[in-house]
């Protein structure tokens, strides 16, 4: 049986959290409202858009979170088209994803960026390729359901017992959990080390290459 290593990617595979924060900033500011500081904005990564709003503005209609959502798209790809989108890969990851595929693991994604986005990232890295399933907001309900990881593994001919989830949010280890699957905490990403014991990772790395260690204990 297939093993499957499923990654996020926002703050796992690569630290894009100061663009994010900076498309979040454009978009309240377009809709005339105050954006939380960085550590209370980044907590939302890893959601679907709309659920990210409805997370920063708990009393807001749900048109209102569409709305901003679309907004927050309109910024982050005027970013994109002027050149200034950061999204750089971890120290490790590279290293990491090679020594999964060395020991036989497939690989995958489940994102709540776009399939655009997602595409753009991992091919602006040379990595696209490795990666036997990708799944992304665009077909999914929001993390915490397990969906992206359900499908990754029909994808990837593995199961839930045998693979693993690698995140930086609370949302990743609770997907994991509902999907059956192990997860491993990202500690170098955006949600701290006891959110992701409390969302049910099985151990939290605290670099990329310590996913091996973790995988081996789990």
């Amino acid at each position: 049986m297939n093993r499957l290593a499923i990654f996020d990617c926002d703050g796992t595979l690569v630290d894009s959290g100061a663009t994010i924060h900076r498309a979040l900033s454009a978009a309240f500011e377009q809709n005339g409202l105050e954006l939380p500081p960085p550590q209370v904005s980044r907590k939302v990564i890893g959601l679907s858009l709309t659920e990210a709003m409805a997370a920063l503005l708990p009393n807001a209609a749900p048109e209102r979170h569409l709305a901003i959502a679309e907004d927050y798209k309109r910024a982050f790809w005027t970013l994109r088209a002027a050149g200034e989108v950061e999204e750089p890969l971890f120290d490790g990851v590279l290293e990491l994803l090679d020594r999964l595929e060395d020991d036989g693991w497939l690989l995958a994604v489940a994102t709540g960026k776009s399939d655009r986005g997602l595409k753009h990232c991992l091919e602006s890295h040379a990595i696209h390729a490795r990666f036997v399933s990708l799944q992304t907001a665009d077909r999914h309900p929001s993390k915490p359901h397990p969906s992206m990881v359900s499908q990754a593994l029909a994808d990837a001919g593995a199961e839930a017992a045998t693979s693993v989830v690698v995140g930086d949010t609370s949302f990743d280890m609770a997907m994991a959990v509902n999907a059956g699957a192990r997860g491993i905490g990202a500690g170098w990403g955006y949600h701290d080390s006891d959110e992701l014991l409390a969302a049910g990772a099985v151990a939290v790395a605290e670099r990329p290459l310590d996913v091996l260690d973790a995988i081996a204990g789990a």
